[in-house]
């Protein structure tokens, strides 16, 4: 799991083994059965998960019980409710979840803290990846309420294009906005074009 880590970590900075030592003394493996919860709404967001193998995925219940999916987390992909980690006080809103069985490497707050004290390139690249998750978050916005579902689709195939086949039609679907009948129409469309 560790060495997944390292390799991930050392595509932008290389680490010393004392540097990777440390870093794994901070870090909780956990082995995730498909559908067991990492957090659920309502709860304080304790760990931030960097996923090794498998994939998680965040999302949110409505009133009526629908969910609506925000993110998904394959490997090399990092999952969290940050606002409710930084703020002690604030509940999440998410669910996360594993979609299939999972690796995961989780880490609190204050050894995330740690780690970006004592490894100046980890909090460099923590920041770089924030800055990159807000403008996904804010191109996913944009593209929810001008895109077509088709283009939305192309957009997650492009964006997912390792998992797009790991994920059940009706979870892609709640990710896309959609329902699962108009995903299949997509589907059908583009194979016809041969897009897909």
């Amino acid at each position: 799991m560790f060495d997944i880590l390292r390799s991930y970590f050392e595509t932008k900075n290389k680490l010393t083994d004392d540097q990777f030592e440390f870093m794994q003394t901070l870090f909780i493996p956990r082995k995730m059965k498909k559908g067991e919860f990492l957090q659920r709404e309502g709860e304080i967001a304790k760990y931030g998960a960097f996923v090794t193998k498998g994939c998680l995925r965040s999302y949110v219940m409505d009133t009526k019980g629908k969910e609506h999916i925000v993110q998904f987390a394959p490997e090399n992909w990092w999952i969290s409710d940050t606002e409710s980690m930084a703020n002690p006080l604030s509940h999440s809103r998410y669910f996360i979840d594993a979609i299939e069985n999972s690796e995961v490497l989780l880490i609190d707050l204050a050894s995330q803290e740690k780690l970006m004290e004592t490894i100046p390139e980890f909090a460099i690249q923590y920041r770089q990846g924030i800055q990159k998750r807000n403008a996904a978050k804010d191109k996913r916005i944009v593209s929810s309420l001008s895109a077509t579902a088709e283009e939305r689709y192309q957009e997650f195939l492009k964006k997912y294009s390792t998992i797009a086949q790991r994920i059940p039609q009706h979870m892609l679907a709640s990710y896309l906005g959609i329902s699962p009948e108009t995903l299949s129409r997509i589907r059908k469309q583009m194979s016809s074009k041969k897009i897909i």
